[in-house]
């Protein structure tokens, strides 16, 4: 544990209001989503400016104090824990929550790292102008957690993902050192791109505290429906189709199994099934255009009759009205949560190439029944980038922790499956604790040996989130 000393002087510098040490006040920050990760901390810190964060680095720095940085507290894999000792300091970057500028001309925003998603996204849509980053805990994530992840969500297929929508970072390094790049270039060839640094690192390089970020002009049009398929290699083959007729005006194409879908209509209260009967697989498309509401409305009938037509689809329901559009969106994003209900889940984020995706499921849905027979396969994601969420629930009636035991049996066969297709064991919700030591067993050599020479250049201390990633 820290003495007593040491708390006081972190605490000076954030007031002690804002420095958390009461068990009930620190408990929303060493819990996390699934329950996987139990931290301690005898101190959380909330600063409320950039100058904070540079205070509490360079005392951490000095003292070898190690630090978690943590936003909104959604990932799913560790990284914003604190570990069991007792001795790592929380800093929650909820207070720096500003935007500082929406500039509409050079289609950015710039925010500080404690703007929840949601809000940027609304900020956004005011100045007539999209921010497309969408993600299921869009109501409590915040921006900063989202660029040290990496974000992802459902409009990586049109706009990238957090890294793609990232033009330029304010962090804080190690040492309390500023790095102020925060720039609106979309050309910048003077040296090393090291934002690239940041984003992704999970804060084991630094703690990011505002970014500037891409916005899009807000569509004219944007339609959204549900098509009913017979197999992943169909859905594969409806992605080439949409994707040669709309083209870039394709901003979502999520592929579902019947088994999520089916788990979402029992469990989410108001949920309606999109289709009549039930369909082995299903996909959600939306289509935009930046002309009008009807050049989406055409563009999406005919991409669903091309698809009929093709023998590839077997129903089809387009959104009749914004509020039903909106349903569709919400029940695809509904998906995870909806898994809880039925037990014991062991969950994989996952990528391969798109064109891997029907053999890929097909593989692993024979590994899992060696692993587990009787195991509910929950496979959705997003099929246009090569995404899956590939979910495993327990057989039905059996015991939870027996189940939960074969974890990481059942990862290490799916992760063989994807490894032997030249994919990803991660493909948005980064490596965290989760991850780490199959990162370090799986990547090449030179990889982990040039991520630790970039730990040490920044961190030679070793305080920023030690443990995670690397």
């Amino acid at each position: 544990m820290l003495d007593d000393a040491l708390i006081h002087r972190f605490a000076e510098i954030v007031g002690d209001k804002y420095a958390l040490r009461a068990v009930g006040e620190i408990a929303p920050y060493v819990e996390e989503p699934r329950g996987l990760f139990a931290g301690r901390t005898p101190l959380v810190l909330k600063p409320a400016t950039t100058e904070e964060v540079s205070r509490i680095l360079r005392l951490a720095s000095g003292t070898g104090t190690a630090i978690v940085p943590q936003g909104g507290n959604t990932g799913l894999v560790g990284g914003q824990m604190p570990d069991r000792s007792g001795r790592e300091v929380v800093v929650s970057l909820s207070r720096l929550n500003r935007i500082r500028e929406v500039d509409v001309q050079s289609n950015t925003i710039t925010a500080e790292a404690g703007v929840i998603l949601q809000t940027l996204q609304q900020t956004a849509e005011e100045h007539g102008r999209l921010f497309p980053l969408a993600l299921a805990s869009q109501g409590s994530c915040q921006i900063g957690g989202n660029l040290s992840s990496n974000a992802g969500g459902i409009g990586v297929l049109a706009y990238g993902g957090a890294r793609e929508l990232c033009l330029g970072v304010e962090v804080v390094l190690p040492t309390g050192e500023v790095l102020d790049d925060l720039r609106k270039l979309k050309k910048d060839n003077t040296g090393y791109d090291l934002k690239n640094l940041f984003i992704g690192a999970e804060g084991t390089l630094g703690i990011i505290t505002a970014a500037v970020l891409k916005l899009f002009p807000l569509p004219k049009g944007r339609d959204v429906a549900w098509a009913a398929l017979s197999s992943p290699r169909d859905a594969l083959g409806f992605f080439e189709l949409a994707l040669a007729r709309a083209g870039n005006g394709l901003t979502a194409f999520e592929l579902v199994g019947a088994t999520p879908l089916e788990f979402a209509l029992r469990h989410v209260p108001g949920a309606v099934a999109p289709l009549s009967g039930s369909h082995p697989w299903y996909v959600m498309v939306e289509i935009s255009s930046g002309i009008s509401a009807e050049a989406s409305g055409m563009l999406m009938e005919e991409v669903m009759t091309a698809g009929l037509e093709a023998g590839l689809v077997i129903d089809a329901v387009i959104a009749q009205s914004t509020a039903q559009a909106e349903a569709f969106r919400n029940l695809r994003e509904a998906l995870s949560e909806s898994q809880k209900p039925e037990g014991g889940s062991i969950k994989h984020d996952i990528s391969v190439p798109v064109v891997s995706i029907p053999d890929f499921i097909e593989q692993a849905g024979k590994a899992v029944q060696k692993v587990v027979p009787g195991s509910r396969v929950a496979c959705f994601g997003h099929m246009g980038d090569g995404n899956l969420h590939y979910n495993i629930s327990q057989p039905v009636g059996a015991d939870k922790q027996e189940f939960l035991s074969h974890y990481r049996a059942m990862n290490d066969a799916i992760h063989e499956i994807v490894r032997a297709m030249g994919g990803s064991i991660s493909a948005e919700h980064g490596i965290g604790r989760m991850k780490r030591d199959e990162l370090l067993v799986t990547a090449p050599p030179v990889a982990i040996n040039l991520m630790r020479r970039i730990k040490q250049a920044f961190d030679p201390a070793g305080i920023m989130n030690p443990g995670k990633v690397i």
